[in-house]
């Protein structure tokens, strides 16, 4: 049996986990125990690899002896050179973006982004979703596995499901954004299902 625990307090990171263990029967993905309590770190790294890696490392000191998971994922659009990148959580703060208030930071962030993107044709509007995991023991990195999805950013948001950028992430194959397909289809195609599977592809003993 694999236990792994998630160092993240994300609603939509826990779900798309959940879902995506759903039929794995030798894994379990649980919260980390006393996340709310422990400081975050920087997450100042230029990559996805390097901020999942810092992550893991670091949460895996306060429970010694397990495997602690953590991920960095965004968005990267090629019209805005790979914008947002690894600030995709905090890409509308980083610009001192000002919205009505109240605003969820996941609608401010889709806000920016179209403002961003406003006069970008259809067809230039390509872009992927990327994530790294990473998997550490008392301070060490054992494992990092990596996923990605390309789509196409829409011009107004469509489903209400998901989190992040779900609603503007279009999936051509499948003719639906990110926010409107069902969990197990999400874990099939997304990049977080995708970095999921190959890190216990290479946990698993061969």
């Amino acid at each position: 049996m694999i236990t792994l625990y998630a160092s993240t307090s994300n609603p939509g990171k826990l779900r798309d986990f959940a879902a995506a263990t759903a039929e794995e029967r030798d894994v379990s993905i649980l919260p980390l125990p006393g996340l709310e309590g422990i400081a975050a770190p920087p997450e100042d790294e230029p990559t996805f690899e390097g901020n999942a890696r810092e992550k893991a490392v670091y949460y895996s000191r306060f429970l010694p002896g397990a495997i602690v998971l953590a991920d960095d994922s965004g968005l990267e659009v090629d019209a805005l050179n790979g914008e947002p990148g690894v600030r995709s959580a905090r890409y509308a703060a980083d610009n001192a973006f000002v919205t009505e208030p109240g605003t969820n930071t996941d609608h401010r962030n889709n806000l920016y982004l179209l403002k961003r993107l406003e006069n970008v044709p259809a067809g230039q509007r390509s872009g992927r979703y990327r994530c790294v995991l990473a998997a550490a023991r008392n301070r060490e990195c054992l494992f990092t596995a990596d996923g990605a999805v390309e789509g196409q950013i829409l011009d107004s948001p469509r489903g209400d499901g998901g989190f992040g950028y779900d609603p503007l992430f279009h999936l051509p194959e499948l003719g639906r954004t990110m926010a409107e397909i069902d969990l197990a289809t999400k874990h099939r195609v997304s990049h977080r299902g995708r970095a999921l599977r190959a890190l216990l592809l290479a946990m698993r003993p061969h």
